[in-house]
Formats: C-alpha cells, sequence, structure tokens
C-alpha cells in the first residue's frame, strides 16, 4: 500500500467515524425514524453526496452502529471469562453490566436498535449476534461456577442465562427511565442474583 493509499483509507476511516457521530447524536435526540439523511450530513459538517459516499442510506449508518455496539460487550465477555471464584464475577458482572445499561445514551440507543432489529432481519441478525456471544459467557460461567461449588445448579442453564441478563436489562432501562437510585438498583440486583444462584453452602 503507498502512502498516498494509506492516507485515503485514514481519512475514509475518519469521515466514517465522523458520520457514526452525528448519526448516533441526531438518534439520541430524536430518534431513528424522525431522522433523516440530510440531518446526520448537516450534522457530520459534510455534504449529503459525501455521506452517500460512504453509506448507502440511513439503514446502512444504524447497521454500523449495531455492529459497534458488539465491541462494546467486549469487557463483559472478557469479565466472564476471568477465571477468579464465578459468585465474585458474577457479582462484577451485574454490577457493571447494569451501571453501563442505566446511562440514557445506551438505553436511548439499545431501545431503537431492538425496534428496527423487529423490522429488519440484518438488524436482527447483529443484534442476536450480540446477544449469544453474551448468553454463552454467561452460560459458561454458570456451569463454571457449579463445578467449582461457588454456585447454585439450575435446572435450564440457557434459560437462566437468558432470565439473568433480562433482568439486568429490563431493570438498568427501568431505573434510567424513573430515575431510581443507581445504588440502590445495583445492591437490589446483586441481593436478587445471589439469593437464586449463589450457593449458600459457602
Amino acid at each position: 500500500m503507498t502512502k498516498t493509499e494509506n492516507k485515503r483509507d485514514k481519512a475514509n476511516a475518519q469521515r466514517r467515524r465522523q458520520i457514526l457521530d452525528a448519526a448516533f447524536m441526531c438518534f439520541l435526540e430524536n430518534g431513528y425514524h424522525q431522522t433523516g439523511v440530510r440531518e446526520i450530513a448537516k450534522r457530520a459538517g459534510i455534504s449529503l453526496g459525501n455521506l452517500y459516499n460512504h453509506f448507502s442510506g440511513k439503514h446502512d449508518v444504524l447497521a454500523e452502529i449495531a455492529t459497534l455496539e458488539r465491541a462494546e460487550l467486549e469487557p463483559f465477555l472478557n469479565l466472564l471469562a476471568q477465571e477468579k471464584p464465578a459468585d465474585a464475577v458474577l457479582a462484577e458482572f451485574v454490577t457493571g453490566y447494569a451501571e453501563y445499561l442505566s446511562s440514557p445514551e445506551n438505553v436511548i440507543l439499545t431501545l431503537e436498535i431492538t425496534c428496527e432489529a423487529l423490522r429488519k432481519p440484518d438488524i436482527a441478525v447483529l443484534f442476536t449476534e450480540s446477544r449469544t456471544a453474551l448468553v454463552t459467557a454467561v452460560i459458561g460461567l454458570i456451569e463454571r461456577g457449579v463445578r467449582e461449588g461457588s454456585l447454585t445448579a439450575v435446572a435450564d442453564v440457557e434459560e437462566t442465562a437468558h432470565l439473568l441478563i433480562e433482568l439486568i436489562e429490563g431493570r438498568a432501562y427501568r431505573a434510567a427511565i424513573d430515575g431510581a437510585p443507581l445504588k440502590r438498583v445495583l445492591a437490589g440486583l446483586r441481593e436478587f442474583v445471589s439469593a437464586a444462584l449463589v450457593a449458600r453452602n459457602l
């Protein structure tokens, strides 16, 4: 690759990121369906034609954002794979994931992506891939915890993993909407999950 090509690739990557950042802010402020490509281009400080040089339309912009959201899960996937006692990892995961989800920006963006996933199969695939990775990691943690004796055996590990993630997500979203004190929400989540999954013989 020549220096000119390398410089052009970097410029293209920067411009794509500029468009994605602008779209992210527009979706947060106005919602996905209330945002037009002209608004995104204006927010990014570029022409409409320039935007179309990088994305075929608003849907492709959202698809890219959904892909980037998967990268946001990496710290949690890494946490769930740590070799510390499973009950300690579980408590860290519940706290960290709930804190991450409860920010208003993440609530809005997640709901926008979820709604569009119900309408568009390609967005649904991205959404499902991210969820599957998280569920698989939680399953691994529960199974390890049962083997080491720090977590209680459950009848259906996969269903338990889904329910755990949905509990954290639902409570975090409601806390963001209701304005509930995050400290109390986190304490309640940890207490509930501990009662349900942590072995009592420790």
